[in-house]
């Protein structure tokens, strides 16, 4: 990954030129020989927001329903969308691009050409973050990891699938969280929470890292750390917290920054007043528990305990019975609804034994983990736990969210990808949520020719960057048992992944010929989904230990 060229006056000499130049290069070739590929209906969605933030005022934006594809992303995207609308050509426009229809649009491959370039245009912000954190390394060892950070991020297959293929902008997105981050690492915070409160503007599904950046900031920039004394009774201690101990200065530029970005993206829609509807738009809790084509997380899994269930039951005399008066529930069962959780994009999920899930659990589920490891984060607020606590926070709404997309992996291997060098502990959880969320994306793409692509491109990029975050990781002086099991184990479960795809794929080629097999397909989608998401909960598990119980992977580490 590192071309070897004379160093141009960098004050760390060496042998290695560190520019993504060469990688942004290629990549752009071979993301523009994807044009011709599949792209699923976000193509259509993100076609549809052109039109309207092309042909609508301002105040009418969050209220159009022409389409099913209606605008519902926050405000600074809807900007991006009115910014980039007016970029389309006359020919593009004439061939479709501009237009609000009640069906998909009718659009040609000018528009495909238009619209996938947006995309790779969008994401030079991406290198240029990258190349930041490159640039900004203290030391040659640093610089490294760093380097091989960027580069993982910018190779990422989830890029290529979700946004190139798939069709979506999350490395433009991504580029602000990685400035945030680079920002906080170098000591910049009110910067990183300028960023961070422009990334909240463009896509609200990063709200859920929100607590870290909270809570990090708070600690670090705002507060004084000190010891209290029980000595000195409760208002004294009081009065030495909201006097001498807060650094209010710092609190106001904090939150001046936050409020300013907050006021140029929903200004215009508060002085309309629409910004009710802006608010039912960004926060539509009539989908489902589960999404069409189950999220690898810990409801696939629950998800798949209940079908086990109803198949037991159908099928075992005696077995419906008892689980009715084991678990509550009402005999006979009505199997009328048995299919339900594969319904469709939008609607109720319902469970026939296991009991109901309602947006208000899965909130307070999610809220509980993330609150639980701000105690730590507020306690000793370094940057390698920040980053942690960043990871963490993405990882348990990943989990235990509503309608968790599986295209939100990205919200924790991101993070993951910038702690992982820390220490060499955190490499088997690394590993393994990596294989598995990629692995998790393919039923995403349709296709031969997709297929063979993202197969390829994984499994280059797991062999690559496994080995080089093993080359660059930190090593701890404890290398324990429990590391060394996870190795193995790690190694099993990622080899088992490839037989697993090449089965599906193969059932999947076949069922064009033998029409009995297409009764599996989904049975396909539930192998991706359920292998994938056991994968992804046990990494969790192992994170959660390391976070929690070993305060030595987030400790300040010289030369690091």
């Amino acid at each position: 990954m590192e071309s070897i060229q004379k160093p141009h006056g960098h004050a760390d000499s060496s042998p290695y030129n560190f520019s993504l130049w060469n990688i942004w290069v290629a990549s752009t070739l071979l993301k523009i020989l994807l044009f011709p590929t599949y792209h699923s209906t976000d193509f259509d969605v993100h076609r549809n927001w052109l039109s309207i933030t092309k042909l609508l005022p301002l105040k009418d934006w969050y209220f159009e329903n022409t389409s099913q594809w209606t605008l519902d992303y926050p405000p600074f995207f809807a900007y991006f969308e009115w910014f980039l609308s007016r970029l389309v050509p006359p020919l593009v426009a004439a061939d479709g691009c501009i237009k609000l229809t009640a069906q998909d649009g009718e659009y040609g491959y000018l528009t495909v050409i238009f619209q996938r370039s947006t995309v790779i245009a969008s994401e030079i912000l991406l290198f240029l973050a990258l190349q930041w954190l490159i640039d900004t390394s203290s030391s040659l060892k640093e610089k490294k990891r760093n380097f091989v950070i960027a580069c993982s991020i910018s190779l990422s297959p989830g890029f290529f699938i979700i946004d190139h293929i798939h069709f979506q902008y999350n490395g433009f997105l991504f580029s602000f969280l990685v400035l945030s981050l680079v920002n906080a690492k170098l000591g910049n915070y009110v910067s990183c929470a300028f960023w961070f409160a422009v990334l909240l503007c463009f896509k609200h599904i990063f709200l859920y890292m929100a607590p870290a950046f909270f809570v990090y900031l708070l600690s670090v920039y705002c507060i004084k750390h000190r010891r209290f004394s029980t000595k000195d009774g409760i208002l004294a201690n009081l009065k030495l917290f909201l006097f001498d101990t807060v650094i209010w200065s710092h609190l106001f530029q904090l939150g001046a920054v936050v409020i300013a970005v907050f006021a140029v993206a929903l200004g215009p829609f508060i002085y309309y007043g629409s910004m009710p509807q802006l608010l039912k738009r960004l926060f539509p809790f009539s989908r489902g528990l589960t999404h069409a084509y189950w999220a690898p997380n810990f409801w696939a899994l629950y998800s798949f305990i209940d079908r086990v269930l109803i198949q037991l039951a159908k099928r075992i005399p005696g077995v419906e019975k008892f689980l009715c008066l084991f678990l509550k529930k009402s005999y006979p069962i009505d199997y009328s609804n048995a299919n339900s959780l594969t319904r469709g994009i939008v609607g109720d999920v319902e469970f026939l034994f296991l009991p109901e899930i309602q947006p208000k659990h899965t909130f307070f589920l999610t809220l509980f983990y993330e609150m639980l490891s701000m105690i730590q984060l507020f306690i000793n607020p370094t940057y390698q736990r920040f980053l942690g606590a960043v990871t963490y926070c993405a990882w348990t709404s990943f989990l235990f969210g509503w309608h968790v997309h599986e295209k939100a992996a990205l919200l924790m291997i991101i993070p993951f990808t910038f702690c992982v060098v820390q220490d060499r502990k955190l490499l088997p959880s690394f590993q393994t949520l990596t294989a598995a969320s990629y692995v998790s994306l393919f039923p995403l793409l349709f296709g031969s020719a997709e297929w063979l692509f993202k197969a390829l491109i994984t499994f280059v990029w797991v062999v690559v960057f496994q080995t080089s975050f093993n080359e660059v990781c930190h090593f701890s002086t404890t290398r324990t048992r429990r590391v060394v099991a996870l190795d193995r184990l790690n190694i099993i479960y990622v080899f088992l992944l490839i037989p697993m795809c090449a089965i599906i794929q193969m059932i999947d080629i076949e069922s064009r010929n033998f029409p009995s097999l297409q009764k599996l397909g989904f049975a396909s989608l539930m192998t991706y989904s359920v292998y994938c998401a056991f994968g992804i909960v046990t990494s969790w598990n192992s994170f959660s230990w390391l976070y929690f119980l070993d305060d030595s992977v987030w400790e300040e580490k010289k030369a690091i």
